[in-house]
């Protein structure tokens, strides 16, 4: 294995719960879901604006938008680096690794994500607002695969959706379904396996 390819939210990056009120995280529930809300899949896309999700999501949780627009905003300056993939970049970095995103991620929260000490790591990405194609489409991994001529034999995608792990696998890709909820034993199998 040469390449190692992480989703962003929910395994590089998190909110911690225990940082919020019960009403803060029901507001973003869906992103538990099964299958995200179409115009959440739209933001991140990269085909609606900040202004319209801010408007979709008061829709969808029956409030005004202003309390839609206060809880967007912490909900992307809240976000944090998991210490214990911080860590384990860290050291796949140091081990000779060549380290990519491939994210659903729209462009505030990107732009707020890039800045992290975390991403310096990365050698690359593929981000879908930028791409306006979304995981688990396979058009987005291929690009990531051509854009940065990769051995799709010799890359690993860790993803915390088994949908996306699963698309990665059907372009021959190797995957590992990350737990977000046990974010360091993700970490330690992954060690394992890698190090």
């Amino acid at each position: 294995m040469k390449n190692i390819v992480f989703d962003l939210g929910g395994v590089v990056f998190a909110r911690d719960p225990r940082k919020f009120e019960p009403e803060f995280i029901k507001f973003f529930s869906y992103i538990l879901l099964p299958q995200m809300p179409r115009f959440w899949e739209e933001y991140d896309r990269g085909v609606v604006s900040y202004e319209q999700v801010v408007t979709d999501l008061a829709d969808y949780n029956n409030c005004d938008r202003e309390l839609a627009d206060k809880n967007l905003r912490r909900s992307i300056l809240t976000q944090e680096e998991i210490v214990a993939t911080k860590a384990l970049v860290a050291d796949l970095k140091a081990a000779g690794y060549k380290l990519y995103v491939l994210s659903n991620m729209s462009l505030e929260f990107t732009e707020f994500l890039r800045k992290t000490e975390v991403y310096k790591y990365f050698d690359g990405e593929v981000v879908s607002c930028e791409e306006h194609v979304v995981k688990p489409d396979a058009e987005i991994y291929r690009r990531l695969v051509e854009r940065y001529g990769l051995d799709v034999s010799e890359t690993l995608f860790i993803d915390d959706r088994k949908e996306n792990v699963e698309a990665a696998r059907n372009e021959g890709w190797e995957g590992f379904n990350f737990n977000p909820r046990n974010p360091e034993e993700s970490c330690a199998t992954l060690r394992e396996i890698l190090l």
